[in-house]
């Protein structure tokens, strides 16, 4: 379902503070300017097409989606 409410994730071991999530969803990443590393905001939550779309674009394959068991 492409409008189902998902859950992200953010490895802030993997990140390498490029920025694109902030510039797709600047509601739910932040980007550290400081520690050059992006930080979830609130629930981080995202229709799941979008956030399919921001775990596609991230460089380092920081972000993923939480696949609640």
């Amino acid at each position: 379902m492409p409008d189902e409410m998902v859950r992200l994730t953010l490895d802030a071991e993997v990140c390498i503070g490029v920025g694109q999530c902030e510039l797709l969803e600047p509601t739910v990443f932040l980007l550290d300017e400081d520690e050059n590393i992006s930080t979830l905001i609130g629930e981080a939550t995202l229709p799941r097409d979008r956030a399919e779309a921001v775990v596609d674009k991230c460089p380092s394959s920081a972000i993923q989606i939480a696949e609640d068991s």
